[in-house]
């Protein structure tokens, strides 16, 4: 079932922008502050849409997305034959296990039974878990906007912070060597590029190579479309880093944490919970990223000269 109050729906009901995914075409005038005007002219906007994930016995939870690929194909996933797709992982596969991964409704991915979409019901993600009866969730039936945020207060950071394992300590780096990360980043934003709506996120290894990018118009979800996609590959996250066009909230650090990620870096600014658990997690914290300088918030061993 959806999540209370939610009609699950395909389109935005604006045309899609010919022969692109991820942009929808509207309608917009030009308006200068002296009065000025031109148009009106055909621009792209970021597409939103609802994604809906079912996972059997346990609840629906239904985010805001931005889907980037082709989802009208039949895909699939099961514990015993892997990815059932033509080519590569599935975008919906990838944000729905990167989104229980995150969550901590799965600890592996052997914890997940199978997956499925269907052409006909592209918005819909149908999970089954080897043993639902034992996940203890944190929230159930919800909807999960793209912004998101906190639920459950400031004893949610404590117990995150308990339930998340520690870090590795592999990866070490420049802050000269977050530019090719980002200028890796900035050749996958077509759809930033063609809406300025989308927010981007690579995961990177500790050879500092690009493992897996996404866009989204939620942080969160292009965060948990890196994850996931490395997740149901089937490796591991010892080693990793994650940079992130985006500030940096607490939900954000929650998610790189769950995943192991030693190194987050970002555009744009951290908040004061981020900071926290950042620390006490062991994570370097890196932000306003930006050419030749960084921020370093958190655990600067990992920051070395070049």
């Amino acid at each position: 079932m959806p999540a209370p109050g939610v009609e699950p729906f395909c389109g935005t009901g604006l045309p899609p922008a010919e022969g692109r995914f991820g942009a929808r075409r509207a309608t917009a005038e030009w308006i200068a502050a002296d009065g000025r005007r031109a148009g009106p002219e055909d621009v792209d906007v970021i597409h939103e849409d609802v994604l809906t994930i079912e996972v059997a016995d346990v609840g629906a939870y239904a985010l805001m997305w931005t889907p980037t690929t082709d989802t009208f194909r039949a895909v699939g996933y099961t514990l015993a034959d892997g990815i059932l797709a033509d080519d590569g992982i599935p975008e919906p596969l990838a944000l729905a296990a990167g989104f229980v991964f995150t969550e901590g409704i799965v600890e592996k991915l052997e914890d997940i039974a199978e997956m499925s979409v269907c052409p006909e019901r592209p918005d819909v993600v149908r999970m089954r878990l080897v043993r639902p009866e034992g996940v203890a969730v944190r929230r159930r039936n919800v909807v999960v906007n793209s912004a998101c945020g906190v639920c459950g207060g400031r004893e949610r950071l404590r117990d995150d912070a308990l339930r998340a394992a520690p870090v590795t300590d592999r990866l070490r780096m420049s802050v000269a060597a977050f530019e090719p990360i980002r200028m890796a980043l900035q050749a996958h934003q077509g759809i930033f590029g063609r809406t300025g709506g989308a927010h981007g996120v690579v995961l990177f290894g500790p050879g500092l190579e690009v493992l897996a990018v996404a866009e989204d118009l939620g942080r969160h979800n292009a965060l948990d479309k890196v994850i996931g996609q490395r997740f149901l590959a089937g490796h591991g996250f010892a080693g990793c880093g994650v940079f992130i066009t985006s500030r940096v909230s607490y939900e954000m650090m929650a998610k790189a944490a769950r995943a192991g990620c030693e190194i987050v870096a970002a555009i744009s600014a951290p908040t004061s919970l981020a900071i926290e658990m950042a620390d006490r997690l062991d994570i370097t914290l890196c932000a306003f990223v930006r050419g030749d300088s960084a921020r370093v918030y958190t655990h600067p061993r990992r920051i070395v000269d070049a």
